[in-house]
């Protein structure tokens, strides 16, 4: 990552790779899969595409310890041996056109082909978290792309009269449901990431297909839409039925009594589908709830950046400049930059942590302010090792009033008093890092509603104690002066104060300030 790239997604707590690798292998499809690799051999028959043959099967199911009787077994055993193919943990040779045959339980007589053990399942105990990781990343293409597919009944019925299947009739496009599901998962992502996000707790189904049909801007939706809804709670439901053995979800599908409802207005209403609100507590569990598993936010994540979009994850700054540093986590939320700037410091010596922060925090372009508010953050829980590295930086034109405020709060005594234009450049260069943050300005690096209600308070704190603020403010060679004191005039909660700002942002604009 570039001192340039400015994610556009909060960066991701994961766990460290060992553990996810543990999550993966303990996953039942995973697992499943594992097993079958291991039993692969000489006898195993296929059939052309690498499937197992019918006559196989039964095995298959006792060897995984499925339930015989169960209608569902077979297709688990299926589902598992694609799984173990595609995954490169089974090598499969597809039988030849005039190669042997046998005769299968249902009196046909098949061709078969042949599988063993692929070189990828010594990876499995022998290869390193991320060759595990691999593996299970490779499992989950395999297991995305089966729940996009249409349930078996629907494919049945849109069967025609030749054996093809009449795609018009079943309505379904590939793409268009594969970009669904991912959309989808974007979403569950977004959520578990955000700041106040949902990351400890679930998301109800109703909430979350809602939120890929509702318009952003629909206020009541209108019937079609709770229509457009309920289909896609039914299509969500059964797809993370699908999606939770493999180890990317939690799940808890709607309730059976439910389903009947689906298609009804108050049940989607109650379960608070277009509103973004949630049912209550004792309630909510029965129209299914959904989160992302850590493995699940470490599969996703790695999905997004093979797609190329920017999804950070905390720490992967730590061998970094702290050029890069301040850059990228100036556009993080606070607690996000705090969690990052702590991976940095890990294992760094303070004495040079602490100059290579001010070093990195000079500078008079646009992102010099917030640079210089993350290096402050940096700096806030440096011990005494720091002090040298901030007293070299007491006459510097930038960072003297930085330097001098956190002397001040580790109480030393000999620290210099700042000047005049050192306390208005400070003030200048504090107010545009808080406007950065995202709060009152708009955009930015996420202070959000805190910074929209404490900036004003700050504001007016700052002009209370300088008699003549603002004949002075708009003097300050910051290259921010215009643009804070035209916010100072939007803000400042004293109508005469703030139309004194709006004339001082008048004459630092005409100065060229």
């Amino acid at each position: 990552m570039s001192a340039d790239s400015h994610p556009t997604l909060p960066p991701v707590r994961l766990l460290p790779d060992a553990e996810l690798a543990r999550d993966a292998l303990a996953a039942p499809l995973f697992a499943r899969a594992v097993r079958l690799a291991r039993w692969a051999g000489p006898d195993t028959r296929v059939d052309t595409g690498g499937e197992l043959v019918p006559g196989q099967l039964p095995e298959a199911v006792a060897l995984l310890g499925l339930d015989p009787d169960d209608e569902d077994s077979a297709a688990h055993a299926g589902q598992a041996w694609r799984v173990a193919v595609d995954t490169g943990l089974v090598d499969v040779t597809e039988p030849e056109e005039d190669g042997a045959g046998s005769v299968e339980p249902d009196g046909e007589e098949r061709e078969f082909g042949t599988a063993e053990p692929g070189e990828d399942l010594a990876l499995v105990t022998g290869g390193t978290p991320g060759d595990v990781l691999d593996l299970w990343l490779a499992a989950l293409d395999t297991v995305l792309a089966d729940a996009a597919v249409p349930a078996l009944d629907d494919l049945v019925d849109a069967l025609d009269a030749g054996g093809e299947i009449d795609f018009d009739q079943l309505d379904w496009n590939p793409r268009r449901e594969a970009d669904f599901l991912d959309g989808v998962l974007a979403n569950l992502y977004l959520l578990a990431v955000a700041e106040g996000g949902t990351a400890d707790g679930p998301v109800p189904l109703p909430v979350l297909a809602a939120s890929m049909v509702v318009p952003d801007d629909m206020g009541d939706p209108t019937d079609a839409v709770l229509e457009q809804v309920s289909d896609a709670m039914m299509r969500l439901d059964d797809q993370f039925r699908q999606l939770e053995p493999i180890g990317l979800v939690e799940f808890r599908p709607v309730d059976e009594e439910l389903m009947a409802e689906a298609e009804d207005e108050d049940f989607l209403a109650s379960a608070g589908a277009g509103s973004g609100s949630v049912p209550d507590e004792e309630d909510v569990s029965r129209y299914g709830l959904v989160r992302l598993t850590p493995l699940g936010l470490y599969g996703i994540r790695a999905r997004m950046l093979e797609a190329g979009v920017e999804a950070p994850a905390v720490g992967e700054l730590a061998g970094k400049g702290a050029d890069v540093l301040l850059d990228v986590v100036s556009h993080y939320s606070e607690a996000a930059a705090q969690a990052e700037i702590e991976q940095w410091l890990a294992g760094r010596p303070v004495p040079e942590a602490a100059t290579e922060l001010l070093a990195a925090a000079r500078g008079a372009d646009a992102g010099g302010p917030l640079r210089r508010l993350r290096c402050q953050q940096a700096l806030a829980p440096a011990g005494a090792e720091a002090e040298p590295a901030v007293r070299a930086v007491l006459d510097d034109a930038e960072l003297g009033g930085l330097a001098r405020v956190w002397l001040a709060e580790r109480g030393v005594a000999d620290v210099p008093a700042p000047d005049e234009e050192m306390v208005f450049w400070l003030t200048i260069d504090t107010i545009a890092a808080q406007l950065a943050t995202g709060g009152a300005d708009g955009g930015g690096a996420g202070a959000g509603e805190d910074a929209e209600a404490e900036l004003p308070l700050l504001i007016q704190s700052l002009t209370a104690h300088h008699a003549g603020f603002f004949e002075q403010a708009w003097r300050v060679e910051h290259p921010a002066t215009a643009h804070v004191l035209e916010a100072m005039g939007r803000l400042h909660p004293d109508k005469k104060a703030a139309k004194e700002a709006r004339k001082a942002a008048f004459k630092a604009r005409s100065r060229g300030v």
